[in-house]
């Protein structure tokens, strides 16, 4: 197959899907402003209007006892450290109560592979904050997380999820994804989830009607192919499910981790964030991470296919403990949004407007 720009281009343009190879010649070849430029043609084509959305949320770290060990992870404490904690319920209850007075409607509840919270803990927790906040969404647990949680209690998949659905659990955030290839897996977290679990968690969720993002951490040690192959993999389960609200990729923060590195330039971002619009055709809503990338970033990426600018994250512990210091007030957020040029809306998970 002859693979060039003009035949991408066309195929983009005529609303074709394009293959993995052709995708890892937009990584190796293309320019990145003719990227962004595709990529927007894209984000205009599905979202003609100028809206660019954004949620507020809280992510409350309900525990930070981990047993994967993973090596990009500064946040985790071991089984007995000095610094391990399970949050109580009034803990809780403070933070979504604060999420509250700030105009919040959904908590993201992670927190690690921690084995003393089998599923009744998580019973007793969703229904302690359904009913105490029955406004307020349950938009929690990463892949890995119900897995563990499911393998610890000797449970299957779908018991696990239906009954944690029942106990007020509304949606999953795609967390734990990396890079859904089992080679970089290996190398990142060794007791964690591999490819097919992470994606088996989230197909499941789908069939029992539940919605859930998806999402990408790179800039470490996967190669420009992997990265691919993590599209990939993502696009074939959506076409089977839909269930998939929104794609959401962030950059790796190297500081105080065991793997350590270099931080990934705004451009390697950039070029990412547009390749990922053009590939996952299927996914409705791309998020900008200003969380990583910080505000001026987050602007420009509006222009490279995002279409989201995510959470005002009330509560932000993990990425921060790698160095991701940005912080944005909700004033600030909605500035930004319309000083490139959008109106700003308020929207729920599942990406109803709520202003």
């Amino acid at each position: 197959m002859n693979i060039n720009l003009g035949s991408i281009e066309q195929k983009i343009l005529n609303e074709e899907r394009l293959s993995g190879q052709e995708g890892l010649y937009l990584f190796e070849q293309a320019d990145l402003l003719w990227l962004g430029m595709m990529a927007n043609h894209v984000r205009r084509r599905k979202h003609p209007q100028r809206k660019v959305t954004y949620i507020i949320d809280r992510n409350i770290n309900y525990t930070n006892v981990c047993v994967a060990s993973c090596n990009f992870c500064a946040f985790y404490e071991k089984v007995g450290g000095e610094k391990a904690y399970v949050l109580n319920n009034d803990e809780i209850a403070s933070k979504i109560e604060e999420t509250i007075a700030l105009g919040g409607t959904q908590v993201l509840m992670q927190g690690g592979l921690n084995p003393a919270l089998k599923i009744d803990y998580y019973e007793e927790l969703f229904n302690f904050i359904r009913s105490n906040f029955p406004g307020i969404r349950i938009h929690s647990l990463s892949p890995s997380e119900i897995a563990y949680v499911a393998k610890i209690s000797k449970l299957t998949l779908e018991e696990t999820i239906r009954r944690m659905h029942e106990a007020g659990l509304a949606s999953i955030p795609g967390g734990g994804a990396e890079i859904l290839v089992d080679r970089v897996r290996k190398v990142l977290n060794a007791n964690k989830t591999r490819t097919d679990d992470w994606l088996e968690v989230m197909a499941t969720a789908h069939r029992m009607g539940l919605k859930t993002t998806a999402t990408m951490m790179f800039g470490h040690v996967e190669t420009l192919s992997e990265r691919i192959e993590h599209f990939l993999r993502l696009r074939q389960l959506q076409d089977q499910t839909g269930g998939f609200t929104a794609f959401i990729p962030w950059t790796y923060q190297p500081e105080n981790t065991e793997l350590g590195g270099e931080k990934t330039s705004a451009h390697d971002y950039l070029r990412t964030l547009a390749i990922s619009r053009l590939m996952l055709d299927n996914v409705p809503n791309l998020q900008v991470s200003w969380v990583t990338m910080g505000d001026k970033i987050a602007q420009v990426a509006l222009e490279f296919g995002g279409n989201d600018f995510g959470s005002l994250m009330i509560e932000e512990n993990v990425v921060s403990a790698a160095g991701a210091n940005f912080r944005l007030s909700l004033e600030q957020i909605r500035r930004l949004i319309s000083d490139a040029g959008y109106e700003p809306h308020q929207r729920d998970m599942e990406y109803n407007l709520l202003n």
